[in-house]
């Protein structure tokens, strides 16, 4: 099996071209449900010391859920599930196996959990936070103002390179997902926050050669990490005194939930965020209190 997984590695790279996240927790997974099985003696070839693929039934990942479920949350469990059904149908395809061992088992539903995001004002005071008088406080002032800006998730930020940013036209070409390709507006104040930091990003790294491709760069002159992004938006968000815990995929729930309070079509944010599917924007359409306590207050006789 283990042989096959790598070989399921190879395919998500070349054909599917999936994002490296992606393949690293695809493997991840399925490598733990093959040491599951070998711990538990299940599904072994003759030899003994292999699990056979082909001898995987539903019973048998039946037993590796129970097990994670004891030890897990049902959000992670999904996605362990989600790699081995995927990794199931590619065997099928390939006639490596004659049954799918993972067709009609359900995903363990879980509780829906509004989406993290911060007040207009709480956002405003996050993105004023950075310095304004040093090259790496302008590049983290245009970093965070391109998040909300645009509705990026990180690893789109952090590929972001100079030539994807159309300055006359106001547009910002992004590579999402699965490779796909999309266009987003982007406005002034982030336009002019990436012009300050372009006019010193020499300064940010002098010492040493720069990826002169890509937006956001380290002071070593690589591009930045998705996990540097994570730590300097903790950062700020400390400096800022806001009370919300946020991290950068919270700016992009800011920036759509933000659209949708002021009337944005639910259809034309998901296009912006680069949703496949409009049941993945649906999460944003909650009521935030202070609108429901005026509809409250406008329509209920005895408000």
């Amino acid at each position: 099996m283990q042989a096959l997984i790598d070989e399921y590695g190879r395919t998500l790279v070349v054909e599917e071209n999936a994002s490296p996240h992606t393949v690293r927790n695809y493997i991840s997974d399925l490598r733990q449900l093959r040491g599951f099985l070998l711990e538990h003696r299940l599904a072994l070839s003759d030899a003994g010391d292999e699990v056979s693929a082909d001898r995987v039934d539903h019973l048998v990942i039946r037993a590796f859920m129970g097990d994670l479920l004891r030890r897990n949350s049902k959000s992670s469990v999904g996605r362990k599930l989600s790699a081995a059904k995927q990794f199931f149908r590619f065997l099928l395809r390939r006639g490596l196996i004659e049954r799918d061992p993972t067709a009609g088992i359900a995903t363990p539903k879980k509780r829906q959990q509004l989406p993290v995001h911060l007040t207009v004002d709480d956002t405003f005071r996050l993105l004023a936070a950075p310095p304004k008088d040093t090259p790496a406080g302008l590049r983290d002032r245009a970093l965070l103002e391109v998040v909300y800006s645009c509705g990026l998730r990180v690893s789109e930020l952090v590929g972001l390179n100079w030539a994807d940013v159309d300055s006359g036209l106001e547009l910002v070409r992004v590579h999402g997902k699965g490779g796909k390709e999309r266009l987003v507006p982007i406005g002034r104040k982030a336009l002019a926050a990436l012009d300050a930091y372009h006019s010193r990003v020499a300064e940010l790294c002098s010492r040493c050669l720069r990826d002169e491709e890509a937006v956001f760069l380290n002071q070593r002159g690589a591009r930045l990490t998705t996990r540097t992004v994570a730590r300097l938006v903790d950062h700020y968000v400390a400096a800022s005194g806001i009370a919300t815990k946020a991290s950068p995929h919270a700016l992009r729930h800011s920036f759509a939930t933000h659209l949708l309070n002021a009337g944005a079509d639910l259809r034309a944010i998901q296009e912006l965020l680069g949703h496949a599917s409009l049941s993945t924007t649906q999460k944003y359409t909650h009521v935030n209190l202070d609108q429901l306590m005026s509809v409250y207050d406008k329509a209920h006789p005895r408000a």
